[in-house]
C-alpha cells in the first residue's frame, strides 16, 4: 500500500501512536465527563433574585415563590446509593413548576457531618452540597439554604455549645449561650465564612457568587427562652447578618423566624397562637426590621400550637395568621414575607388526606391573592416533599406529591396561576407551557 505524504510524515517522526493515544484519552474523558460539562456549563443562565420594596424580582420580573422543603438534600447526596433521590426530587420539582427548594446547608458533629468540629470540615460532605447546588442549577431550581438549627437535629446550637464546653471555654452549658458566648460566636462566624467562600468543585463558582442560591437563612426557628425580652437574640441577628453581608453582597438574607410576636407587640394578644409564643425571645417585627435582613419568614403548624382546636378553627387561625403578617410586610416592614414552612400532621386522630389538601389550599390561595394584588406575601414552602425509597427522611408531615393526584394538582395549579399573573421565569417557560396548557 502506498502511504500518503501525511501518513509517511507522522510515522516517520514516531508521532502516530502518541496522537492516537491522546485522541483516545480525549474520547475517554468526553465519554466519562462530557455529560457533566454539558449539564453544568451550558444550562440556562440564572441571575440573582433581588428585592425591591415588598416584592422579589428576577431579571426585572416580579417573582412570587411556589416552593418546597427537602431539608435532607445534602445528607442524601453524600452516599452514592441515595444521591439519585436528590436528582429525582429536583427534577420532579421542576416538572411541577416549583421554583425554590429550602434545604439544610449544615450538619454539625452528627452522622455525615459537614462540620466535624469547630473549623474542621468533611470534604466529602462539602462535595455533596456542591452536588445539590449544581443539580438545582441544572434543573432551574433555586435554593434557600439554612445555616444552623435552633433544634438538636443535625447538631444545631446544642452541638456548638457542647464543643465549647468540651474545650473548657464555654461561659455556660445552656443551649442559649450559642447566642451570647464569644467563643461560640467565633465558631459560627468561621463556619459562615467557610460556607460563603466555598468554591463549588463541580461548577467552579463560589457559593457567594452563585445565583442558584436564592437566599441564606441564618437559623431555623430561632428561640432564646432564657431572655424573653428578645435583646439577646436581636443582638445575635444584628451581628451575624452584618457579618454575612460583609462577605456576600449578592444574596438575600432572612432570619428563619416562626413569626411569633414578642412581649412588646400588641399583636401578641390578638394574633399569636397562645400566650407562650410571646416569651420565646423572638419577635417577628423587631427581628425582621434590621436593614441587613431582606425578607421576613413565618411558619404554620397549628397541630403543634393548639391541642384542643378543631380543624375548622385551625383553618380560621392560619388565615388570620398569614394576613396579619402580610399586613406587617406591606405597612411596617416594607419587605416581602414568606411562609418558609407549613404542614398538617397525619398523626391527628381524625386526619385524612382531604384535610391536608384543604389546609394547603388555604395557604396557597392567600399567597395567590397577595400576588394578584402585588402585596408582600411573596411565597410559600410546603413541609415537606420527598420521593419513593427514602421514607427514613419522612416525618408526620411528609408527602410524595405525585402519589395523590389531588395534592399534585393543587401545587402544579399554584405554579400555573402564579405564572399567568407575572409570567414564567426563563428556566420554566417550556415546562409551564406544557403543564399549564392542560389546566386551562
Amino acid at each position: 500500500m502506498v502511504k500518503s505524504p501525511m501518513s509517511r510524515m507522522v510515522t516517520g517522526n514516531g508521532l502516530l501512536y502518541p496522537i492516537l493515544g491522546f485522541a483516545s484519552c480525549v474520547v475517554f474523558i468526553y465519554m466519562s465527563f462530557g455529560d457533566l460539562w454539558v449539564s453544568y456549563n451550558t444550562e440556562t443562565k440564572l441571575n440573582f433574585v433581588v428585592r425591591n420594596g415588598t416584592q422579589f424580582f428576577v431579571d426585572d420580573q416580579v417573582f412570587y415563590i411556589n416552593g418546597w422543603n427537602s431539608y435532607w438534600m445534602m445528607d442524601k447526596s453524600v452516599d452514592e446509593y441515595s444521591k439519585p433521590r436528590v436528582r429525582e426530587m429536583l427534577q420532579a420539582g421542576a416538572k411541577m413548576g416549583l421554583t425554590v427548594c429550602r434545604a439544610w446547608a449544615f450538619n454539625d458533629g452528627d452522622y455525615n457531618a459537614l462540620q466535624i468540629s469547630p473549623g474542621r470540615f468533611d470534604e466529602k460532605v462539602f462535595r455533596a452540597l456542591d452536588y445539590v447546588i449544581a443539580e438545582a442549577r441544572r434543573n432551574g431550581i433555586r435554593l434557600l439554604l439554612s445555616m444552623v438549627n435552633n433544634l438538636q437535629a443535625y447538631g444545631g446550637k446544642t452541638q456548638y455549645v457542647k464543643w465549647a464546653w468540651e474545650e473548657g471555654i464555654a461561659l455556660s452549658s445552656s443551649n442559649d449561650s450559642f447566642f451570647y458566648d464569644p467563643s461560640i460566636r467565633h465558631y459560627f462566624k468561621n463556619y459562615v465564612k467557610t460556607l460563603l467562600t466555598r468554591k463549588n468543585t463541580i461548577t467552579g463558582v463560589e457559593y457567594r457568587n452563585d445565583p442558584t442560591i436564592f437566599a441564606w437563612e441564618l437559623i431555623n426557628e430561632p428561640r432564646c427562652i432564657t431572655d424573653p425580652s428578645g435583646d439577646t437574640l436581636q443582638d445575635w441577628i444584628e451581628e451575624m447578618s452584618t457579618f454575612i453581608k460583609s462577605i456576600d453582597r449578592n444574596h438575600l438574607l432572612t432570619v428563619g423566624l416562626e413569626g411569633f410576636y414578642g412581649p412588646k407587640n400588641p399583636k401578641r394578644l390578638t394574633v399569636n397562637p397562645e400566650f407562650w409564643a410571646a416569651d420565646l425571645g423572638s419577635d417577628f417585627i423587631r427581628n425582621s426590621k434590621l436593614s441587613t435582613v431582606d425578607f421576613a419568614s413565618l411558619h404554620i403548624y397549628p397541630d403543634h400550637w393548639f391541642k384542643k382546636q378543631d380543624f375548622e378553627d385551625k383553618l380560621k387561625f392560619i388565615a388570620k395568621w398569614m394576613l396579619s403578617h402580610i399586613e406587617d410586610g406591606d405597612n411596617e416592614l416594607k419587605k416581602p414575607v414568606v411562609v418558609t414552612e407549613f404542614g398538617l400532621s397525619d398523626e391527628n386522630k381524625d386526619f385524612d388526606h382531604s384535610q391536608r389538601d384543604k389546609f394547603n389550599k388555604v395557604i396557597l390561595d392567600i399567597i395567590y391573592k397577595s400576588a394578584k394584588k402585588n402585596r408582600s406575601g411573596a411565597g410559600s414552602f410546603v413541609w415537606q416533599f420527598f420521593v419513593e425509597g427514602m421514607e427514613e427522611a419522612n416525618d408526620d408531615f411528609g408527602m410524595v406529591p405525585w402519589k395523590r393526584p389531588e395534592t399534585y394538582k393543587l401545587f402544579t395549579e399554584q405554579s400555573c396561576r402564579l405564572a399567568r399573573l407575572h409570567g414564567a421565569l426563563p428556566t420554566q417557560e417550556k415546562q409551564l407551557k406544557r403543564l399549564c396548557s392542560r389546566r386551562r
